[in-house]
Formats: structure tokens, C-alpha cells, sequence
């Protein structure tokens, strides 16, 4: 949710509960929590130049721009450890997210138990979205 909702949205304070409650347990390396958020972005190109700064004035920028293009920044971070990584990608579906998902386990985390996801309930963050994206026997192996 965009917001925090109302009292009386009991899923979103179930939700939240479970995650606040991961936040009070210990380090654990080989049961890392990881954080997951991503964000659109659009490219922008400058239509005009700027007017260099001159004594006493800043650089004069132009607000218009054209439209260049999006992409999106997959963020993955481990708070108690330090860690993070930033991921440009073209777009944003479910196979997107399913392959950095795949990329975190299988190149970040290889060494753990258990990775634990936290992240918000957009439509292809979803166990599902790895099924989509992967053979069967992938998508299980990396939700075990």
C-alpha cells in the first residue's frame, strides 16, 4: 500500500507484524534477511544547454527536457550486514524480478541455508513469478 492503511486492514498489520518481528532476531549469516524494493525510472535528455555559473551565480539548467526512455532499479540489501546491490533493468515484470531473485541465490547467497525475503506485495513479486520465468525444478529449487 501506497499509505499506511487504516486499523481495521488486518492482512497489512499481519504483514507488518511478521516482518517487524524478523527485524528483532540476531545476525545470522547462513539465514540472512534480505530487503527487496524496486523503483521505475525514466531517462531524460537535456533539451537546451545549461548557462554556465558566473561569478556570483550558479549554473542556470533549464527544466524542460525529452523523454528518453525507462528502466528499472531492483534494490537488494542485507541491513545487518552491510550488504547491497542495485540491479538496472530494462523493465519490470515477474521474469525480471524471478531472474534477480535467481542471480541473489545463486550468486550472492550460495553459501546460506535460507535467504529470507522481504519485500512489498506488487503483482510479480509472488513465489508464482519464478514458475513463470523458470523449469519447474528451478522454480522449487529456489523457493526451498
Amino acid at each position: 500500500m501506497y499509505v499506511i492503511p487504516p486499523e481495521q486492514s488486518a492482512e497489512f498489520v499481519a504483514h507488518r507484524s511478521d516482518v517487524l518481528e524478523l527485524y528483532h532476531c540476531p545476525y545470522n549469516p547462513k539465514r540472512p534477511v534480505i530487503c527487496m524494493d524496486e523503483q521505475p525510472v525514466q531517462w531524460v535528455k537535456e533539451t537546451r544547454l545549461p548557462l554556465p555559473a558566473k561569478p556570483g551565480q550558479p549554473e542556470s539548467v533549464d527544466y524542460e527536457y525529452e523523454r528518453n526512455g525507462t528502466a528499472n532499479i531492483f534494490m537488494f540489501t542485507e541491513p545487518l550486514s552491510g550488504w547491497r546491490k542495485a540491479i538496472v533493468s530494462e523493465r519490470r515484470r515477474a521474469v525480471d524480478w524471478a531472474t534477480e531473485i535467481r542471480r541473489l541465490l545463486d550468486e550472492e547467497y550460495t553459501d546460506s541455508e535460507t535467504v529470507i525475503l522481504v519485500c512489498d506485495q506488487l503483482n510479480t513479486h509472488k513465489l508464482a513469478s519464478l514458475d513463470q520465468a523458470f523449469p519447474a525444478t528451478t522454480a522449487r529449487r529456489l523457493v526451498d
